[in-house]
């Protein structure tokens, strides 16, 4: 811990660190898992050493192609190692051994004394309580990827934090994928037929009015409708927002700091209010154009990408982006 801290250079970046199973509450029919709905993530400015300069020290092959697996020290007795293989491509752009937070020591929970820090990726790519770090030339795959008591090393990368739906018995695995982006892996479901949970997608979520809060315009007869969009290693383009339940949208502004490509931004949208019941949505685009879709498919439509304006149910209930689900309902009331 010492010579990582003192021996290499420090960096600090501020990423917004989201669960996969973010949203998975508004799957139907539900799923496995934590029923998170929209509070699995935070924004944080996280201080570490740059991976690369490790692996450069101690000559790791950083050659183009190769991943680098990270082990946690975190599984318990019987559990299959907690095991994440992270492409060479990102590890030498902006991965970090992270070890503080916000300034101060990281505590036991996020993963002292350190952890993966993956800038824009997941939070399963994130690996807590670093214990092992190996380079490869292929991703972790197969069963004889286990220690002495029969603990895949491979479940983690392979078998979770995949996207399978309905009618699939397990996820397809790989050794290597064309694309390393979520969205763009799930519109070549024809080569990776399970996506990855790697690149974070473009999402956003209101957070004021809250849900079933009832509010009062200003003087003016209006009320700042507030929030966060972020979409992972691409910068937030755009954010919408409608006030009748995604019939009509009106763009939002960005206010407050820009901290980086991996970090969320604050968006405001300035509404005229009556008084009455509304269901208010937001609906962020990233830079390539990608837009958050509307709802989430039905498990018998077997989608594995995002098709019709759908976001694919899927048994993990992982990387909900559909805005629908995230609705706020509140009520207006005379100022």
């Amino acid at each position: 811990m010492e010579e990582i801290k003192h021996s290499f250079s420090t960096e600090s970046v501020t990423h917004t660190m989201q669960c996969s199973g973010n949203g998975r509450a508004y799957f139907e029919p539900q799923v496995g898992g934590n029923q998170w709905s929209f509070g699995a993530v935070g924004n944080t400015v996280w201080t570490g050493t740059p991976v690369s300069a490790i692996l450069e020290q101690y000559g790791g092959n950083t050659s183009e192609g190769n991943f680098l697996s990270v082990m946690g020290g975190d599984a318990p007795e019987g559990e299959d190692i907690f095991c994440r293989s992270i492409p060479m491509q990102k590890v030498l752009d902006d991965t970090l051994l992270a070890y503080e937070m916000n300034g101060a020591p990281m505590s036991a929970e996020h993963g002292f004394p350190v952890r993966l820090l993956v800038p824009g990726w997941y939070g399963n790519n994130n690996v807590k309580w670093v214990n092992r770090m190996h380079v490869m030339d292929k991703m972790v795959i197969g069963d004889e990827w286990e220690d002495g008591d029969q603990r895949l090393y491979t479940h983690w990368q392979q078998y979770s934090y995949r996207v399978i739906p309905e009618e699939d018995d397990g996820a397809e695995q790989y050794e290597d994928i064309p694309v390393y982006d979520t969205r763009e892996q799930m519109n070549r479901t024809d080569e990776i037929r399970n996506a990855y949970m790697y690149d974070q997608m473009a999402k956003s979520l209101i957070g004021y009015p809250g849900a079933g809060q009832t509010v009062t315009p200003n003087p003016a007869g209006q009320i700042e409708v507030l929030g966060v969009a972020w979409a992972g290693d691409d910068r937030v383009d755009t954010v919408e927002v409608s006030t009748d339940g995604g019939d009509t949208f009106g763009e939002a502004e960005f206010f407050g700091p820009a901290a980086g490509p991996n970090s969320w931004r604050q968006f405001r949208y300035v509404w005229d209010a009556s008084p009455g019941e509304y269901t208010l949505v937001s609906r962020a685009t990233d830079e390539q154009g990608r837009s958050q879709p509307s709802t989430i498919s039905a498990p018998e439509e077997q989608l594995r990408g995002i098709e019709n304006d759908k976001f694919p149910w899927n048994k993990g209930g992982y990387a909900n982006t559909a805005y629908m689900p995230h609705a706020v309902d509140c009520t207006v009331e005379e100022g």
